[in-house]
């Protein structure tokens, strides 16, 4: 891994990478997520993978999502990818669209959202 790569994360910090992520790629995974949030509060990343930004808030959120014992359900969207996904998202549930953006959902409904910096694992354990 190069000295840039650590700073900036390589492609070793793929979020597909990672475990507890679950990918929304379509109407119906979308659907299938809400679904869960009458059971468990879940949360939606959506990540634009072309920024600098996103990709930081989104690395310092897995190191910090790893060290929790509670289980939450995580979904992971690439907003770049799947923009009518994002779109649909904001629309359905009333929030803003931004990039990187974190939405906490219970009973089909956004209960918290943060963006950029604002983005901590506190909005899920709460």
């Amino acid at each position: 891994m190069s000295f840039f790569d650590k700073i900036f994360g390589g492609k070793e910090e793929n979020p597909e990478q990672k475990s507890f992520w679950k990918k929304i790629e379509s109407e119906e995974d979308l659907a299938k997520a809400l679904e869960k949030s009458y059971i468990n509060n879940i949360a939606i990343f959506k990540h634009s993978t072309s920024c600098f930004i996103s990709k930081t808030v989104l690395r310092n959120f897995e190191r910090e999502i790893e060290n929790i014992d509670q289980k939450v359900e995580l979904y992971y969207l690439d907003l770049l990818v799947y923009r009518s996904l994002s779109n649909k998202i904001a629309e359905d549930l009333g929030v803003r669209h931004e990039s990187p953006q974190l939405i906490v959902i219970e009973n089909g409904k956004a209960i918290d959202n943060a963006s950029h910096q604002n983005i901590s694992v506190s909005q899920i354990t709460q």
